[in-house]
């Protein structure tokens, strides 16, 4: 049976939602920042740490993560800040 969703791997950036993680002090400036981006296709891209392994082993009744898809954990005030870009429909 197909999903509903899939992702689309051609799509590109389009703009970044809320503030760069260099403005929200959750980065030294390294490459490794976590981010959160609409795509080209209206999808949302999150970058952020891997914590698959270990909070994936208490993922809450009827939660499940498929074998292509990773629990991604951001900080809560890059969320806050992107707020104001999410649209409300």
């Amino acid at each position: 049976m197909a999903r509903p969703w899939e992702a689309d791997p051609d799509t590109s950036f389009k703009r970044r939602l809320g503030k760069t993680p260099q403005e929200l002090g959750n980065t030294t400036g390294t490459p490794d920042c976590p981010d959160i981006w609409e795509l080209a296709n209206g999808d949302i891209a999150v970058i952020g740490r891997d914590l698959t392994p270990s909070l994936g082993k208490n993922l809450p009744d009827g939660v499940s993560i498929g074998s292509d898809e990773r629990l991604v954990v951001i900080p809560r005030n890059m969320l806050i800040a992107a707020k104001p870009d999410i649209p409300s429909v």
